[in-house]
């Protein structure tokens, strides 16, 4: 999951993007209102946390901006306005959760959990064959075994499970699982990619990751 904060204090962002990636989110940050929308609209994005008072362009014009062009896209607003007329306009105005300054990282997370579980079909837990991850607890099984995953490991996983069945590309891998300034060029995705294989197919049937030659991977039960 790829997430842009917009946050203009650096401490607070900071923090917020240290946390944010300890949990295995891909994280890009932004200062101001001109380039979040920028940003937003641009890149392919499964969640924004905005702040109201930036700089250049207010946050609730950014929002109108980003809400106009991408209206799926989950919007968290996260601001010292904590009155409750500016939590009605900020939901009004297109925001899909609100929350205040200050706040603690625990509920912040857990938030950010229930928006991205929302509108989706499974549950908390995604399933191909035996292979079983329960994203509540961030825990991976495969035939009842339970598997040891990197962040990142844990992070490409559960991006082949929420597109079982489709072809992946290393592209699309990398914008969801690594942040803007991760470099195109290296071969981590199928560094990762072998490491997974070695975690979730090694001495398991049938062989769950497979090679889409010209176009990257899929995560199917079936033979590619």
């Amino acid at each position: 999951m790829r997430i842009l904060v917009v946050e203009d204090e650096t401490k607070v962002a900071s923090f917020i993007e240290k946390g944010l990636k300890q949990e295995g989110y891909a994280v890009d940050v932004v200062h101001d209102g001109q380039a979040a929308i920028g940003q937003a609209t641009s890149f392919d994005y499964d969640l924004v946390i905005l702040d109201l008072m930036l700089p250049k362009v207010p946050g609730l014009e950014a929002l109108k901006t980003i809400r106009l062009a991408k209206p799926k896209l989950p919007v968290m607003i996260l601001s010292a306005k904590s009155e409750l007329d500016d939590r009605v306009i900020g939901l009004d105005t297109g925001a899909d959760d609100y929350m205040a300054k200050p706040f603690a990282f625990a509920e912040l997370s857990a938030r950010i959990r229930a928006l991205l579980r929302r509108g989706q079909q499974e549950d908390t837990r995604l399933r191909i064959a035996d292979l079983e991850m329960d994203t509540a607890r961030r825990i991976v099984t495969r035939a009842g075994q339970r598997l040891d995953l990197t962040v990142k490991e844990y992070a490409v996983l559960e991006f082949l499970l929420r597109n079982a069945e489709r072809p992946i590309t290393r592209t699309m891998i990398i914008e969801h699982v690594w942040d803007i300034h991760f470099d195109s060029i290296s071969n981590v995705v199928d560094v990762h990619i072998n490491s997974l294989r070695n975690k979730i197919d090694k001495g398991f049937t049938p062989t769950l990751i497979h090679t889409v030659r010209g176009v990257g991977y899929i995560l199917t039960e079936h033979q590619a």
